[in-house]
């Protein structure tokens, strides 16, 4: 790939472009695929999305993903507009989803920055036999240019004009046509310059000679020029106005097009000579053809109306940027308003200023928040692949129902759960869903379904995986606990939620058999170690015979928390209030003490462990005995904890930092969050309450 045409936000550009049309396209095939055959609208979409894909990677030199695409796109427009008959849909399918799997695989290896490399010849060879086959046509080694990898490109009908195309005097002897064609990107779309880049890659066969404006595409101040005043290009060439109108048309992004052919003269030689300077614009423009081309149309004029966009994209890094801006302006306000020196002080003025500043600070943080937010359709529906190439392997037949996929979470977080809700609805497959005919013979339709809903819980996201398969099997279970000596209490004592949920911990597989899918004794402890890592849980109910509920809790952000602070020695910690059921202070009568020292609290009858936190952090105190402290009990998980600190400091919104990398690595410091910047200039650290259960009943 060529440096001088490239830069990062060129590619990131195409690498999101490209993500998020293969994600289309993929819910396509598989909507299309399950009625045995291809709407007319999806062929065209596909074939839209797979010429856009086509010019996207040849405007960036990624030779072997543009000449799949062009493989798969001949392919659709056979589909288009021959409409064959006794077309095998299911083989299409198959096919056309490896080569988005090949597409998806060399975009990752661009993403880390490595040669996109991979083979896709003999891919090409099957399109290409398919691609006969449903014309009719004699299959020949000499037609396929497998070696090369390249496609005899599809010998196609004039396209549909939808822009305005103006002739002047085009009655002329000379095969050498010089043309004129300015082009117009829809407003907001972004990188104009990559576009433009993208028009001129794809004439530079058709072509003798090019001239553009602005003149430099790799310019900072290109794209700008283009999307105010669009993108002139001067060309000669031996093709008629019908083909170069065939090729511009399909430029992506196209908003309006003003293809105007010249007669034969020195108009084209003229640009190298004659340049003013735009205004408020560095770039050089060629005058000549404004100064001898006649603009008026002969052929009639269809303008393409100007399409408003009122969406923009923005990069990931940027807005995470943002956030830690807004995240250090919260810990200023309350550094300003909390000040220490301000204690006993009436200062009304200041007072009234700061509500309005902790006003302000709360909308932006707010707005911030919501721009992060995004919903869980994209993550859900790629559940959907997920499910259709494992029925297709396993010979099963399941339906997937999605409830709640507009459920918005933050970005980051969405990132961390998609590999294991995949992991999770692979399990339901394999595991839990019965072979048709047995399900049959248990009085179940063939046709199992697992549903895959989400819901907001106050500050957090729940996502739900049920099944109607035969349920976890609670014996077997017991008994490879058993085997692996992980009951650490008598089995008569422990409830069927506890027992379901030891299927977590790692290397814990039921699975006799190992396969593609299951029976490594891997998975699932790390997808609750991706759960954690945002600092959610997960639980798993089941009833057997009827199917299995796993549920996982996920909080919106990971950014910024409302959190109780709370002092132990001279030392401070802060718990998420989401986590926090009451506080109180308790009395001596309310604590138990078992036969192994194991302290515990007494709350309206029930007992609770007791945590006392300068224990576990050894930290220096005055206040051992309960009835000189606070007790904060907290929740998570069904799991209840009553934790002893000296005192609490007072509620606020927190900013979540990482703990320091050499923390992490030499410490090894269990039950920790990560750490914030308190109003006085303390720093807090913040309790990880899934973690500090865990480790209690460890």
């Amino acid at each position: 790939m060529s440096e001088q045409y490239v830069n990062e936000p060129m590619l990131d550009l195409f690498i999101f472009e490209s993500m998020q049309l293969i994600e289309q396209m993929e819910l396509l095939i598989i909507a299309n695929e399950k009625s045995t055959t291809y709407a007319s609208e999806a062929i065209n979409e596909i074939f839209r999305i797979m010429h856009t894909i086509k010019g996207s990677s040849a405007m960036m030199l990624f030779n072997n993903i543009t000449t799949l695409a062009h493989s798969m796109e001949d392919l659709f427009f056979v589909l288009r507009e021959d409409k064959p008959p006794n077309v095998d849909y299911s083989e299409l399918s198959d096919l056309v989803l490896e080569g988005l799997d090949f597409i998806k695989v060399e975009i990752h290896k661009i993403r880390n920055g490595d040669e996109a490399d991979g083979d896709a010849s003999e891919l090409i060879t099957s399109l290409r036999v398919f691609h006969n086959t449903i014309k009719g046509q004699d299959v020949k080694t000499s037609d396929l240019n497998s070696a090369q990898g390249t496609v005899a490109p599809e010998t196609r009908p004039q396209e549909k004009q939808h822009y305005y195309i103006s002739k002047v005097r085009s009655e002329t002897t000379s095969l050498r046509n010089t043309f004129q064609a300015t082009l117009s990107f829809e407003q907001d779309c972004g990188m104009e310059n990559l576009r433009a880049f993208g028009v001129v890659n794809e004439l530079r066969e058709l072509v003798e000679e090019y001239y553009h404006i602005p003149e430099d595409l790799d310019h900072e101040d290109s794209a700008r020029v283009i999307a105010e005043q669009g993108f002139t290009l001067f060309i000669k060439t031996d093709h008629s106005l019908e083909e170069i109108h065939r090729v511009l048309i399909q430029t992506i992004s196209l908003r309006d097009l003003q293809l105007i052919q010249g007669e034969n003269s020195e108009l084209f030689n003229d640009l190298k000579e004659r340049e003013i300077l735009l205004e408020d614009s560095p770039v050089k423009v060629p005058t000549a053809f404004r100064d001898k081309v006649v603009n008026e149309p002969e052929e009639k004029e269809i303008q393409a109306s100007a399409i408003q966009q009122s969406i923009i994209s923005v990069s990931v890094a940027k807005l995470d940027q943002l956030m830690d801006l807004v995240g250090e302006m919260v810990i200023a306000e309350a550094m300003v308003t909390q000040n220490p020196d301000l204690k006993g002080l009436e200062l009304n003025n200041f007072e009234k200023a700061a509500r309005q500043l902790r006003k302000i600070t709360s909308e932006l943080q707010d707005t911030v928040m919501s721009v992060r937010m995004v919903p869980l359709t994209g993550t859900f529906q790629k559940m959907n692949r997920t499910l259709r190439d494992m029925c297709k392997k396993l010979n099963k037949e399941v339906q997937l129902q999605l409830i709640g996929q507009e459920t918005e979470v933050d970005k980051n977080i969405i990132e961390h759960i998609s590999d294991p809700l995949m992991h999770l609805i692979r399990n339901s497959i394999d595991h839990g869903i019965e072979m048709p005919s047995e399900r049959e013979t248990r009085g179940k339709p063939r046709l199992g379904t697992i549903t895959l809903e989400a819901k907001n819980a106050g500050g957090d996201v729940l996502i739900i995986i049920r099944d109607d398969g035969e349920g976890f099997n609670k014996d077997r279970i017991l008994a490879k606990a058993r085997e692996k000596g992980l009951l650490q209490v008598p089995e008569d004592e422990i409830t069927d939620k506890e027992i379901y949920n030891l299927v977590f911990l790692p290397g814990f597989s039921t699975n006799e058999n190992v396969t593609e899918f299951s029976g490594r004794g891997v998975g699932m402890d790390v997808v609750l170690k991706n759960i954690e890592a945002v600092g959610g849980g997960i639980a798993a109910d089941s009833v057997p015979g009827k199917g299995t509920i796993i549920t996982l809790k996920i909080p919106l952000t990971l950014a910024i928390i409302d959190g109780m602070n709370i002092k132990v020695g001279d030392s401070r910690y802060t718990i998420p209030t989401t986590a926090i059921k009451e506080s109180f202070r308790p009395k001596m009568t309310e604590v138990i003490v078992d036969p192994d020292n194991n302290e515990m609290m007494m709350v309206r009858g029930q007992c609770y462990p007791i945590l006392r936190l300068h224990d576990i952090y050894h930290v220096q105190t005055d206040v051992i005995h309960f009835t000189d402290g606070i007790i904060i009990m907290v929740e998570q998980d069904n799991k209840t904890l009553c934790i002893f600190a000296d005192e609490l400091i007072g509620q606020q919104q927190v900013v979540v930092k990482a703990l320091p990398e050499y923390i992490r690595n030499t410490k090894k410091v269990k039950g920790l969050a990560g750490c914030t910047l308190l109003g006085d200039g303390s720093i807090s650290l913040i309790l990880d309450i899934g973690g500090l259960i865990f480790r209690q009943s460890a």
